[in-house]
């Protein structure tokens, strides 16, 4: 993909403040950090959606944000780091490791009901609604 950003990260066409590099995957800090530290680990291939990766791809893509996260528990003396997927501005597969200073670190502006410093959690949906939910996504599984 040779207009894929992460792509030209994984190539060294683009440099990186790489953080870990082996022959499939690869982690650097964003560029424009939730928190400092805030980092992505990639796959060298190209995989539009996280839920393309091989299984072992993503394993060792998680495993690598497991000892990322346990880094910035040591360097940043936080309780909390989070670990999640978004694609939203590089439609390359990358998973985000964030240490987390605060609750809302990596929370929705729609969370923010009472401010940002303190959390109103979504409404509950009913149990039967989730039992639903639960039962579909089973079947599809």
């Amino acid at each position: 993909m040779e207009d894929c950003l992460f792509c030209k990260i994984a190539t060294d066409a683009v440099p990186a403040h790489i953080l870990y590099d082996d022959a499939h995957i690869m982690a650097f800090l964003d560029l424009h950090p939730i928190r400092e530290g805030h980092a992505l680990v990639i796959p060298k291939a190209h995989y539009t959606w996280f839920e393309d990766l091989p299984e072992p791809l993503a394993t060792r893509i998680t495993t690598c944000a497991q000892s990322i996260a346990r880094s910035f528990k040591r360097l940043y003396q936080v309780e909390r780091v989070a670990l999640f997927y978004t694609g939203i501005h590089v439609p390359h597969a990358h998973a985000h490791v964030v240490p987390m200073h605060h609750v809302h670190d990596v929370t929705s502006s729609a969370y923010l009901a009472d401010g940002p410093d303190s959390f109103s959690a979504p409404a509950r949906l009913p149990d039967a609604q989730m039992a639903e939910i639960a039962k579909q996504v089973r079947a599809d599984l």
